[in-house]
C-alpha cells in the first residue's frame, strides 16, 4: 500500500513535469499568469523551474532515492499548489482548467484542489511511516 501511493505520487509528479519540460516555458509562464499571484519575473523563473523539480523530485519517489528528502520536496510541491490553486478560487479568477499537466490533461480547478489536498495528507501520511515507505527503493538496496 505504501510502495504503490508512492508510486502513484511520483508519477503524478513525473507525468506533469514531464509535460512542462518538453513544451516551451512560456506555455506554463501564461498559465502562472491567470492565477495572478506572482510578479512578472517571477513568473517566468517558476515556469522555468518548477517543472524540472516536479520532474526530479517524481522521479526520485518513484526510484525510491533519497526518499526522505524526496517526499519532503514532493510535500513542499503540493502545499504550494493547494494555496496557489485555493487563492485562485477564493478570488474567482476566471480559470477553466488548471494548467498541472501542460495541455495533456485539463482539469478544473477545484477538482484539482481536492486531489492536491489528498495527495498532500497522503505525503504527510507517507513521511510518518519510514519503515515502510523505503521498501522496493533504491534507498534500501544503498543503505545495505
Amino acid at each position: 500500500m505504501f510502495v504503490f501511493l508512492r508510486i502513484i505520487i511520483g508519477a503524478v509528479l513525473l507525468v506533469s513535469g514531464f509535460e512542462k519540460v518538453l513544451s516551451p516555458y512560456q506555455n506554463f509562464m501564461y498559465v502562472l499568469q491567470a492565477y495572478e499571484l506572482f510578479p512578472g519575473w517571477a513568473e517566468r523563473l517558476v515556469a522555468m523551474i518548477v517543472p524540472w523539480l516536479e520532474l526530479i523530485v517524481g522521479l526520485f519517489i518513484v526510484l525510491g532515492l533519497w526518499l526522505n528528502y524526496s517526499l519532503r520536496a514532493a510535500l513542499v510541491l503540493f502545499m504550494s499548489f493547494v494555496i496557489i490553486v485555493a487563492q485562485a478560487l477564493l478570488r474567482s479568477l476566471p480559470i477553466d482548467q488548471c494548467g498541472c499537466f501542460g495541455e495533456a490533461v485539463h482539469i478544473p480547478p477545484a477538482y484539482i484542489l481536492v486531489f492536491d489536498s489528498f495527495t498532500l495528507l497522503t505525503l504527510f501520511w507517507l513521511i510518518r511511516q519510514p519503515a515502510k515507505e523505503n521498501a522496493f527503493s533504491l534507498d534500501q538496496i544503498f543503505n545495505k
